[in-house]
């Protein structure tokens, strides 16, 4: 039976894909806030030098190592951010929240159109035409996503408070 006590444990882990991750820094000041466990997986081509309070796990340089690991160990509830639209389709079939660096939060009514997205430009790729790549990140990407992820949290901690104002931290 649910009580007040353990509803406010809802989100039990977020884990992030680390290999290419701009907002690792964030990722770790804004669970830290929450009091919420991370856990950072990359490949051992990576280096990541992060706080105590964070559980790096780090896998084989194989292409899809940091993926399988991913779908392996998320569970309904948990969060995870990626920039991998194939993995945040399948972490989405398993009720996983799954955010992008950016701050846009994948769901299932967008996720089909960047898969398809994605597979074009594949085959445009394979067929020597050019495609461009993703826009540069910038501090505004940076800000959305410090505020998307401390909404999911407050939100699944049962908080009513409003999330603080982080546009004035310096990263």
């Amino acid at each position: 039976m649910l009580n007040s006590t353990n509803m406010n444990h809802i989100v039990r882990i977020v884990y992030v894909d680390a290999d290419a991750c701009p907002v690792k820094n964030e990722i770790v000041e804004v669970c830290e806030q929450f009091k919420v466990k991370m856990v950072f997986v990359s490949s051992y081509s990576h280096f990541l030098t992060l706080p105590s309070s964070v559980k790096v796990v780090t896998v084989d340089n194989e292409k899809e190592a940091t993926d399988l690991y991913l779908m392996n160990h998320v569970k309904k509830g948990d969060v995870c951010v990626t920039q991998d639209h194939a993995l945040a389709s399948i972490l989405l079939s398993k009720g996983v929240e799954t955010l992008s660096p950016r701050g846009l939060l994948y769901n299932e009514d967008t996720i089909v159109q960047m898969l398809d997205a994605r597979y074009l430009s594949q085959k445009q790729r394979r067929m020597g035409g050019k495609t461009k790549g993703p826009k540069a990140f910038q501090q505004e990407d940076r800000l959305k996503f410090i505020n998307q992820l401390s909404k999911i949290l407050s939100k699944k901690e049962g908080s009513s408070q409003k999330s603080s104002n982080f546009k004035d931290l310096r990263w």
